[in-house]
């Protein structure tokens, strides 16, 4: 099933401690239908340092939400939406807003 929420697009998290929050998508894993969201679930890691220019310690880093808990932000009407596909004219699938039906992209 393909995901409806690729790495650079705005989401909005709908659950979970940072409710509300809105960030930009730096990863998704298709796999486990989890994406990576900028600012959202920072977590704290105890790391121990490889190298010497690696820092060790407790080191706060941004941990993955589910997909089902992010929403996306359409670029033109500035809405949280769901978002379709359909096929232009050339053939090319493409997504769009269900709220403005706008292409986004």
């Amino acid at each position: 099933m393909a995901l409806r929420i690729r790495k650079g697009d705005t989401v909005l998290v709908l659950k979970g401690r940072d409710r509300g929050k809105i960030g930009k998508v730096k990863s998704v894993e298709p796999a486990k239908r989890r994406v990576l969201v900028e600012g959202v679930n920072i977590v704290k890691r105890h790391l121990r340092s490889r190298k010497e220019t690696e820092p060790s310690g407790i080191v706060e880093m941004e941990a993955p939400v589910p997909i089902a808990n992010v929403k996306l932000i359409c670029p033109n009407c500035g809405e949280p939406t769901r978002v379709g596909y359909r096929f232009l004219e050339d053939k090319r699938k493409v997504r769009f807003c269900k709220k403005c039906g706008e292409v986004i992209e």
